[in-house]
C-alpha cells in the first residue's frame, strides 16, 4: 500500500478511503552539552551520573515501549518515523538503526515511509551518514542555527560555523534523500548581514528543506537568566519580523516555497510528512522519556527522566505521566490553530459564522489571501504569517456583529 497523503483530509472530515496517517516519534534525551536557549527534555552525561541511565538502557526501554505500543495500536503500518532530541546523532548510527529495526519488527513500515533523524553537525561524519542509509533512514535534519560565530556563541552551540554545511553535503553524498537545515533568527547580536550570510551558506549546501525559527527566550534556561541580568537584550519582535521577510524573500527566490509558517521545501516530496501529520490531526506514538503521543483524540506524555522511564518499563509498567482527552470543541480549536499555519490553509467550513466573518475582515486587512477566501479557504498572506497568532485569536473569538 502506498503511503497516505497527509494533506488528503484537509476539510477536517474523516474520509474512509484515506487512512489517518500514523507516525512514530522516538525521543533521544542525551546531549553532550546544554545549549543556553534549550528547554527540551535533555540530559548531559554529568546530569545522568549515578542515575543508572545510559544509551543502551534507553534503547532497551524504547524497544519495550514499542512492543507495548504495537499491542495497543494493533495492525497498523507506520507512515513516518522521526527520531528527535536531544542529540540523536550522539548515540551513533548503529543504535539509530536498532531503533528503526524495532519499529519495523513491531509495526512494519508502510511503502514509501519517511524516516527522519535529527543530528547535530559536530557528532556526524560521512561514516555516520552511510550507516543511516544502510539502516533505512531517508531524511536528516541538521541543527545549524547560524553561520555567524558570535551568534553561535550566544546560543552556546559547539559546532564551528562551516560544519553544518559540510555535514549536509556529507549526508547528500551518502545518499540521504532529503536534508534539512535548521536556522534560528533574531538572536541578540545578530545583524541582517549575519542572517544573509547564514542563508548563503544554507543555499550553498543545496538542501531541499529549511526550517527557521525566531528565538524564544524560555523561562528556566541559561539564556533567560542572561537576559534577566541584563547581559543580553531580549529579542525584538520588529527585528524578528524583518528577519522573517529576509528569510522568505531569499528562500523563495532560490526556489524553496513555504508550506508551513516556519518551513520551506523545494517541492512536495521534500516537505516533512511527519510534521504534517501533527498539523493535520494525525495519530502518532511518542516513545522515549518525555515523549508525547496522540491517538483518536487522546493525548498523553511519558515520564521525563530516562532512569525512571527505563525502570517503569522494566517493571512492566506504562511510562505514562499524564493524559488528556480532547473534546469536540478543543479538537476544533486545534484544527484552526494548526491548519492555518499551512500554505494549504484552513477550510472555512471549520469556522462558525462569526469566524467566517472575521476571516473576511482579515482578508480586507491583508492578513488572509482574498482569492483563496473566495474558494473557501483561509490562507495567510506573508503579513498574516507575521501575525498568525492574532489571526487565529480573531477567528476563534469573533462574536456576531
Amino acid at each position: 500500500m502506498a503511503a497516505p497523503d497527509p494533506a488528503a483530509n484537509l476539510d477536517g472530515v474523516p474520509d474512509p478511503e484515506v487512512p489517518t496517517p500514523f507516525g512514530v516519534y522516538v525521543h533521544v534525551p542525551f546531549c553532550a552539552s546544554r545549549c543556553g536557549y534549550c528547554d527540551f527534555n535533555t540530559y548531559t552525561a554529568d546530569e545522568l551520573a549515578d542515575s543508572g541511565a545510559s544509551p543502551d538502557g534507553w534503547l532497551e526501554a524504547v524497544r519495550r515501549e514499542l512492543a507495548a505500543a504495537a499491542a495497543v495500536v494493533g495492525d497498523r503500518r507506520v507512515d513516518t518515523v522521526f527520531v528527535g532530541g536531544g542529540t540523536p546523532s550522539l548515540i551513533g548510527a548503529q543504535r539509530l538503526g536498532a531503533v528503526l529495526d524495532a519499529v519495523r519488527a513491531e509495526f512494519g513500515l508502510a511503502e514509501g515511509a519517511e524516516v527522519t533523524t535529527e543530528s547535530n553537525p559536530e557528532s556526524t561524519s560521512p561514516e555516520f551518514f552511510a550507516g543511516l542509509v544502510d539502516a533505512g533512514y531517508t531524511r536528516v535534519s541538521l541543527g545549524m542555527q547560524s553561520a555567524a560565530p558570535h551568534v553561535l556563541a550566544v546560543l552556546d552551540r559547539r559546532h564551528t560555523p562551516g560544519r553544518a554545511v559540510a555535514a549536509a553535503r556529507e549526508a547528500r553524498a551518502a545518499g540521504i534523500g532529503h536534508v534539512n537545515l535548521d536556522l534560528i533568527y533574531a538572536t541578540p547580536g545578530e545583524t541582517d548581514d549575519d542572517l544573509r550570510a547564514s542563508l548563503d551558506a544554507v543555499l550553498s549546501a543545496e538542501v531541499d528543506h529549511v526550517s527557521a525559527y525566531s528565538l524564544i527566550v524560555e523561562d528556566g534556561t541559561a539564556l533567560a537568566r542572561r537576559v534577566r541580568r541584563g547581559e543580553l537584550p531580549a529579542p525584538d519582535d520588529d527585528v524578528a519580523a524583518a528577519r522573517y521577510e529576509i528569510l522568505d524573500d531569499t528562500l523563495s527566490e532560490a526556489g524553496l516555497r513555504w508550506y508551513e509558517v516556519s518551513n520551506w521545501a523545494r517541492d512536495d516530496a521534500a516537505a516533512c510528512r511527519h510534521n504534517l501529520g501533527y498539523w493535520l490531526d494525525g495519530d502518532w506514538w511518542g516513545a522515549g522519556p518525555g515523549a508525547h503521543s496522540h491517538l483518536a483524540g487522546r493525548r498523553w506524555w511519558n515520564v521525563k527522566h530516562p532512569a525512571r522511564y527505563a525502570a517503569m518499563l522494566a517493571a512492566g509498567e506504562a511510562p505514562e505521566a499524564g493524559h488528556e482527552v480532547l473534546g469536540p470543541e478543543e479538537r476544533a480549536t486545534e484544527r484552526v490553530m494548526l491548519r492555518l499555519r499551512l500554505a494549504t490553509g484552513l477550510p472555512l467550513d471549520l469556522l462558525d459564522a462569526p469566524g467566517r466573518a472575521a476571516a473576511g475582515r482579515a482578508a480586507a486587512e491583508g492578513l488572509l489571501d482574498g482569492a483563496a477566501l473566495e474558494t473557501g479557504r483561509a490562507v495567510l498572506t506573508r503579513r498574516g504569517r507575521l501575525l498568525a497568532d492574532r489571526v487565529v485569536t480573531d477567528l476563534l473569538t469573533a462574536v456576531p456583529v
